[in-house]
């Protein structure tokens, strides 16, 4: 390669997005960083419930399905911005409140157990916590979302609009930098926790339960971060606006272009109904102890927001309707496919010796590398479908699934013998999670950049709220497969009675190679077929 082709695709690829950037894009890149900040308790939240409560690889899984549900709340949220658009504000300061007090629970749990315990049960503050948390994330990304489209400015400050071509660029780059932003904050909590957890191998249970509460009481900056987006949203939307009226705009053209869609949103009745049937459909499988809730609750689930769906895209123009159902389709499915759940976590730190500084470092390579990932591949986002995109990053995530089975069945021992050493199971982890971590990042770039630019003005977020419901639901059905493949390949570890030192369970990874083999498999070969299946369909996808 020439000096001038190097010169030439450093300049599309990486220099061209600091162009693109404008200041207008930071409030609601602000709110997806709080969301990017919240991994700050990811390592702490994993030997937490690893240390102190007693819960089943299944059971786990299991809440994460819970966990998952409010996301599916984005679609009478959604909804509500579009009919609030001026006040959507409000929203997340209530999301920051809802994750104030999960952290807050979680420092008072470590800090101050015997307290909390007189109250309830510790696995029930567990998981009020568990649940509440994304409650206050969701509310905060549907209004982040929603931001994103007014971001983006459809008149040049002189007023004059800007082509089409231009504004398609400028949403897909709104929403890379969204992605980049989350990305952000996970390096930046990253860096902190190894900071923190230096040389905790050599501390007591004491002190490094003391590190753990100050990194929830820490936590408490992701809601702050949130508020000063909303807060500086506000500011620019006002400063953008006084240019407009600078160059001769009237304040009614001004309201329509920075501050409320032209088409007067209404209320759509059967997203509220829907939503309100969904919502009390999950609380009586949640709360009714009926007998395969989750399955249950999925389903229904899926019925409700395939049901939402179709009202929604009868908005769109036919031609444009089955192209994006593909599209949401092959993303559903790449992000439903199986987990190993916690068990292969369990067996890195008690078999493998990786710490909690070390699994900082693991989170920090994952982050550092996705942003140059989303940077190297945006090219490939603009120039090639996403059904080719999700392949690619099918295969390669199939092919970089092979080092983490290999460290179960000892690789590392073969290596290290090898290379005096040097390439035992800390390096391959390394060096494996450095080729796979930008893998699942750019994987809805596309649909959001679609959706910010087709969907009709007056349901932007309502447009967002349900495609994202739709694929978040995906994740949930990952859960329900990764709690299922967890009972059938038992995985369990040591678990000791705190005040008596004596085992209640003993470790058992026999099992984790079939089920990482399992997860493989399935991975790689559900989202081909469903690529193979859509693109011979009308559903076919050229986005």
């Amino acid at each position: 390669m020439t000096a001038a082709r190097i010169k030439s695709w450093l300049d599309e690829t990486v220099l061209d997005l600091g162009r693109q950037f404008r200041w207008s894009y930071l409030p609601p890149l602000m709110v997806y960083l709080a969301a990017g900040v919240s991994g700050l308790t990811a390592v702490v939240g994993t030997f937490f419930v690893k240390d102190y409560l007693g819960l089943s690889a299944a059971f786990l899984a299991g809440l994460t399905f819970w966990a998952g549900i409010p996301w599916a709340l984005k679609m009478p949220i959604g909804h509500l911005v579009d009919l609030i658009w001026r006040w959507k504000a409000l929203l997340v300061y209530l999301g920051a409140g809802l994750i104030a007090v999960s952290m807050a629970i979680m420092y008072g749990l470590i800090a101050h157990t015997a307290a909390l315990a007189d109250v309830m049960g510790i696995e029930a503050w567990y998981v009020l916590s568990a649940l509440l948390a994304p409650t206050g994330y969701v509310v905060q990304d549907v209004v982040a979302d929603a931001m994103t489209v007014e971001a983006v400015p459809l008149v040049d400050p002189q007023g004059q609009h800007y082509a089409d071509s231009d504004v398609k660029l400028m949403h897909t780059t709104m929403q890379t930098l969204g992605r980049f932003a989350i990305v952000g904050g996970l390096i930046a909590v990253a860096v902190l926790n190894i900071a923190m957890f230096s040389g905790v191998a050599a501390l007591s249970a004491a002190e490094t339960a003391s590190i753990y509460a100050r990194i929830y009481l820490l936590a408490l900056i992701i809601p702050a971060i949130s508020i000063a987006g909303v807060v500086l949203g506000s500011v620019s939307l006002r400063s953008r606006a006084r240019g407009l009226r600078r160059q001769g705009l009237d304040d009614c053209q001004i309201e329509g272009l920075l501050f409320a869609p032209t088409e007067e949103t209404k209320p759509n009745w059967w997203i509220f109904g829907g939503s309100i049937l969904f919502v009390g459909f999950i609380l009586v499988m949640g709360l009714g102890e009926v007998p395969l809730a989750q399955e249950i609750t999925f389903l229904g689930s899926m019925a409700i927001v395939l049901f939402l769906m179709y009202r929604l895209i009868l908005e769109l123009a036919p031609g444009v309707r089955w192209p994006l159902l593909g599209t949401a389709v092959i993303i559903f499915v790449f992000r439903a496919v199986p987990l190993p759940g916690p068990g292969a976590t369990w067996f890195e730190i008690d078999v493998l010796g990786f710490d909690q500084q070390f699994l900082s470092i693991l989170s920090l390579i994952t982050a550092g590398l996705a942003l140059v990932g989303m940077v190297l591949l945006r090219p490939l986002l603009g120039k090639r479908p996403i059904a080719f995109v999700i392949a690619v990053l099918t295969i390669a995530a199939g092919l970089l699934s092979l080092p983490n089975i290999g460290l179960f069945y000892g690789l590392q021992d073969w290596t290290a013998a090898l290379t005096a050493g040097i390439v035992d199971a800390h390096f391959i982890a390394v060096l494996d999670t450095a080729i796979e971590s930008p893998l699942g990042q750019i994987a809805m770039i596309p649909l959001l950049a679609w959706i910010a630019k087709n969907a009709p003005a007056h349901l932007k977020a309502t447009f967002f709220a349900v495609m994202a419901s739709f694929t978040n639901l995906a994740l949930s059905a990952s859960s329900l497969l990764t709690k299922y493949l967890n009972q059938i390949f038992l995985v369990t570890r040591e678990v000791q009675d705190r005040a008596t030192g004596v085992m209640e369970t003993a470790a058992d990874y026999s099992q984790l190679g079939w089920l990482l083999i399992t997860v493989a498999l399935l991975a790689l070969l559900a989202p081909l077929i469903t690529i193979l299946l859509v693109q011979n369909s009308r559903l076919r996808t050229r986005q």
